[in-house]
Order: C-alpha cells, then structure tokens, then sequence
C-alpha cells in the first residue's frame, strides 16, 4: 500500500481518537482505515495501537511513530507548497541556452530580472544545441533547425539575413549589384553556419539559390564578424537584427536590396509542454512581446 496514505491514515486515527472518526474525515470506510493501519503493523512488526470497542491509544512505539509521521507529511506539504508557488509565481534560477548571434538579448534578460528580482539568469552560449535534459537546461533560444523532433518548439520571431558590407570596403572593392558580383569579393563566414560558405537566397520563383563564395575569415561569433566587416574586412552575411543598429548608424551598407534572402526563426526549445514552470512560461512571453515590437527582428 502508499506509504504516504498508510501514514496520513494513521495520524488521523490518532488525532480523531478511532478509527470510524477518522474514516469520516478521510471520507473513507472503516474498513479500509483498518486494513492502512494494519498494514503498517505487518509491515514493521509491532503494536502501533491499543484498541478497544470505545477508544485506541497509542503504545510506545506508536508515539514514536506518530511523532515522526507528523514530521514527514508536514515536510510533504511544505515540499508540494513550495513546488505550487514555483508553478505559480517566477522565482528560482532560469538554465537558458542561446546561439551566439542571439546572445544580444542581454538587455531583455536585464529588463527581465528587474521586473522579476526572485529569478536568477543562468546563460549559456554555445554554437552546438545542448541536450536540454542531460544537461539541465530549462530553455534554448536557436536560430537554425533542430534535429530532435521530441522537443517542443515555440516560433517567437521569422527573420532574414542581409548583405552587408563598411562604406571604405565598398570604396576599395566596389559595390555588388547582383549575386554573381559576390564572387569578386571577401566574404565572412559564420562557423556554425549550416550553409558552410554558401550563401542562401530565393529565386524569383521562390525557390533557394545557393551562392558558393570565397573569404579568409571564418568565425564562430556574430559579434566578431560584424566588427570585422565595420573595420572594412570583407563582405558580411548576417541576421537583420544583428547588423540593424550599424546600418542605422551608416557603419555598413545594406547591399542587393532586390535580391530576398531566405527567412529564418528564432525559437524557443524546451522538453515538455505540460506544467512549464512559470519562471520558463513568463520569460518565453517576455521575449515574444519584445520580439513583437521591435522591429529590428522580424524586419
């Protein structure tokens, strides 16, 4: 029989003084509060209650008993308080996982912990996709496909890349116009790419078009190939939402303005869809009104 229902059955014979009493309470038969109490008996081997047709007592060893079930089912009831309020309200530590080029979310996970000061952020950034589970992660945040179709998977915003390159680049090696002109140039590859040194666009009957280029830098962070291409290294195929500001400020120069590139996702990743804790169900509904209306991201 559960343990647990053996000793809440006997406490309550206990603190109602009999077993009918506490069948009444437990909404339960007589008969079936004998069988629990009887059951622990067999299964210790002694003598937790004197009874007779009026009243029970408790021996010695029924004291001891008594006492520590008390203890152990008050624990319980903390344990599954606790677990509720974790359920309920954001708090404890968020095990997040991102991709390098989505690392700049700092300032969202900032924004976050301060309306949410009772959950801690635990980042991670790796170019692989870590094993959620194995490896204890509540959330990853990736912007290529996933393998492990057990995985649950939350689009929190489309995105295309663009061509880019530094206004002095442009000046020394001139300025492409079309996708064959991106043979002449140096072009920068992110390492974890799965393209490799091919770059995606889509055909005017929208079909993918692979570009195999050439270049001499290849990196595995976003961050380190946009300065790269700032500094007038070469020719830069990015994520809008990693370069937006630097187009913005004119430190790089959108280039085919006619030619689309293929669009992309930035998803959330997370092993099990029943009772996501709330401090996993609030973040991932912060990032999507962030991501919503910040058009840097989804443009």
């Amino acid at each position: 029989m559960d343990r647990v229902l053996g000793m809440t059955t006997f406490v309550k014979v206990v603190d109602n003084g009999g077993f009918a009493p506490a069948a009444r309470a437990l909404n339960m038969s007589p008969s079936a509060v004998t069988l629990h109490v009887q059951a622990i008996e067999d299964r210790l081997g002694v003598r937790l209650l004197n009874r007779t047709t009026r009243h029970v007592s408790m021996t010695e060893a029924g004291q001891a008993y008594y006492d520590s079930c008390v203890r152990i089912l008050a624990d319980i009831e903390s344990a599954e308080e606790a677990a509720q309020e974790l359920q309920a309200n954001p708090r404890g530590t968020l095990r997040l996982n991102t991709a390098p080029v989505i690392s700049l979310i700092a300032p969202v996970i900032a924004q976050f912990t301060a309306q949410y000061p009772e959950v801690s952020i635990d980042l991670s950034v790796t170019g692989r996709m870590v094993d959620l589970v194995e490896e204890g992660f509540d959330l990853a945040l990736r912007v290529t496909p996933v393998p492990d179709s057990s995985l649950i998977i939350r689009r929190l915003a489309p995105f295309r890349f663009v061509v880019c390159g530094a206004p002095d680049y442009l000046a020394r090696r001139g300025t492409p116009t079309q996708l064959a002109d991106l043979t002449g140039h140096n072009c920068m590859f992110y390492a974890d790419s799965p393209f490799g040194r091919e770059w995606h666009f889509l055909a005017k009957d929208g079909s993918e078009q692979a570009v195999s280029l050439s270049g001499n830098f290849v990196a595995n962070s976003g961050d380190m190939l946009r300065l790269a291409a700032i500094a007038g290294r070469g020719l830069l195929y990015a994520p809008k939402f990693l370069v937006a500001d630097d187009i913005d400020a004119g430190r790089l120069v959108p280039l085919l303005p006619d030619v689309r590139t293929v669009e992309f996702s930035v998803d959330a990743i997370y092993p099990h869809r029943r009772h996501l804790s709330a401090k996993v169900r609030v973040f991932l509904d912060f990032l999507a009104r962030h991501f919503r209306d910040n058009a840097a991201w989804i443009d």
